[in-house]
């Protein structure tokens, strides 16, 4: 699978694309495992299962299970990638979420981002306008833009600056069912209203091969892992039995990860003995 020109367009002028069903043959199984991982793991750095209070994430997600590791090897999730990114592209991590509540408008990482990232994102329950569904607001993505950069600027305090809350923001909700995929700029600005206390969603998020002169991005990238207390960006089943074809997507961030073990060593000492000022 490649993106058409018409899709590639799309994705740069409205910093999205809704691809409905593309995995609808695979989804009752990524249910099944997604189901599998938090049994096995609670939720992760919080250390409980959880109680619909509060998000639960995991970090790394899918490379806890064969099975939703190979989501990577799928033609058509490599074939977007590929055409968003190059066929040397990075997987650069996965999250794993229960979703509780509102989600505030905002855009992943920093603004601008030095480097371009993609999110592939897989809801794994029906959701509509109000009950959850992913909303973004077209265009906001292109760093340095007037649009975008007022929206950056103001979207955070929509009801001061205009005269709205940010369920009234205008923006496009992408409504989903399981099987869907939508795939994002990390720039655009995005944020779900009105959903339910378990929302289950994951990602799988990808940049392109940085050159030699933006292997320290990476590396301030991969120490970002830290909080989460990992020694890899990869779980061990990302890596077992990884293909050639795989491993081209893993190697960059192996090669540069080797300062991760000691900021995750520290982070979680800070946790256990935290400063007393």
């Amino acid at each position: 699978m490649q993106l058409s020109s018409q899709q590639l367009s799309f994705m740069d002028t409205f910093g999205y694309l809704h691809l409905s069903g593309l995995l609808d043959d695979r989804i009752d199984r990524i249910v099944e495992e997604f189901e599998l991982v938090w049994a096995n793991h609670g939720s992760g750095h919080s250390g409980h299962t959880h109680d619909g209070t509060a998000r639960s994430c995991i970090v790394p997600f899918i490379d806890q299970n064969e099975y939703l590791s190979s989501l990577i090897d799928d033609p058509r999730i490599d074939g977007i990638f590929v055409s968003l990114l190059g066929d040397d592209y990075n997987y650069l991590g996965s999250d794993g979420n229960y979703y509780v509540g509102d989600t505030g408008w905002h855009s992943d990482g920093g603004w601008p981002r030095p480097i371009v990232y993609y999110k592939l994102a897989l809801y794994l329950d029906v959701l509509a306008q109000d009950t959850g569904a992913i909303r973004v607001i077209p265009g906001s993505h292109k760093y340095g833009d007037q649009y975008a950069e007022s929206l950056q600027e103001h979207i955070r305090n929509s009801d001061q600056n205009w005269g709205v809350s940010g369920s009234r923001v205008p923006a496009m909700a992408v409504e989903t069912k399981p099987g869907d995929v939508i795939v994002f700029h990390q720039g655009t600005k995005h944020s779900s209203w009105g959903g339910g206390n378990h929302r289950r969603m994951f990602t799988i998020n990808c940049s392109p091969r940085h050159t030699e002169d933006q292997l320290p991005i990476l590396r301030d990238e991969i120490s970002a892992f830290a909080r989460f207390w990992v020694d890899s960006v990869y779980g061990e089943a990302m890596l077992q039995n990884a293909s050639p074809q795989r491993m081209r997507h893993l190697e960059q961030a192996l090669a540069n990860q080797d300062h991760l073990a000691e900021i995750s060593r520290q982070s979680r000492q800070e946790m256990v003995e935290p400063s007393r000022g």
